[in-house]
C-alpha cells in the first residue's frame, strides 16, 4: 500500500501542475469569450451592425474553457453527482461502488479519446471555420482561416486530462479501499475566484 501510494505522488503532482496552467488558460478563455459576447453586443443593439466573428470566436474560447477546466472540476469532486447511496452504505461497500463507477467513467474516457480523435482527423476537421481569421503577418495584410480541428482538439485534450485525473482518483479510491487514506498527498480546493 505503501508504495501505491508513493507511486501515486508524481501522479498528483503532474495532475495539480498540468491542471494550474490549464486554468489559467481557462480564466484567458473566459474572459476573451466575454469580451467577444460584448462587442457582438454593442455592434449589433447599439450599432445594428453584427459581425460574423464574435459567435464563432466565444464559442471556441467556450470549447477550450470547459476542455482545460472539467478536469479539475472533476479532480476536486465539483461535478454534480448523487453521493447520498455510498453515504448511507457501510464504508467499505461505498468506496468499493466509488471505485466501480471511476473505472466504468474511465471506460467512457477511453471511448471519447477515438471520438476526440476523429472529431480532429476526420472528416470535420478537415474544413475551416466560417468566420475566424488570425493574422499570419505584423502589418496584418495576410490572414489565415482558422480550421474547424483546432476547435475541436479541445475535446481531445479535455478528454485526455479527464482520464489523467481519473486514473489518480482510481489510485486514490485502492489505497483508501486498503486503509492508507491518510497516506495520500491531498487535493488543494482554491476558494472561488482564487487560484
Amino acid at each position: 500500500m505503501g508504495g501505491l501510494a508513493t507511486a501515486l505522488a508524481p501522479i498528483a503532482f503532474v495532475n495539480e501542475t498540468v491542471l494550474r496552467f490549464g486554468r489559467a488558460v481557462g480564466i484567458v478563455a473566459i474572459a476573451l469569450m466575454v469580451i467577444a459576447i460584448l462587442i457582438q453586443v454593442f455592434f449589433r443593439y447599439v450599432l445594428g451592425n453584427a459581425l460574423p466573428w464574435p459567435d464563432e470566436a466565444a464559442r471556441f474560447c467556450m470549447l477550450w474553457m470547459t476542455g482545460l477546466m472539467a478536469p479539475t472540476a472533476f479532480r476536486r469532486g465539483g461535478f454534480v453527482a448523487i453521493d447520498m447511496v455510498p453515504m448511507m452504505l457501510p464504508r467499505v461497500l461505498g468506496q468499493l461502488l466509488t471505485l466501480f463507477l471511476l473505472i466504468v467513467s474511465l471506460a467512457v474516457l477511453l471511448v471519447a479519446v477515438n471520438i476526440g480523435w476523429s472529431e480532429v482527423t476526420g472528416f470535420g476537421g478537415k474544413f475551416a471555420t466560417a468566420a475566424l481569421y488570425i493574422p499570419t503577418s505584423f502589418g496584418f495584410d495576410e490572414w489565415y482561416r482558422v480550421p474547424r480541428s483546432w476547435m475541436m482538439a479541445s475535446l481531445l485534450v479535455g478528454v485526455i486530462l479527464l482520464i489523467a485525473v481519473n486514473i489518480e482518483l482510481i489510485l486514490r479510491a485502492i489505497v483508501t479501499l486498503m486503509g492508507g487514506g491518510d497516506l495520500l498527498p491531498e487535493i488543494a480546493d482554491a476558494p472561488v475566484g482564487a487560484e
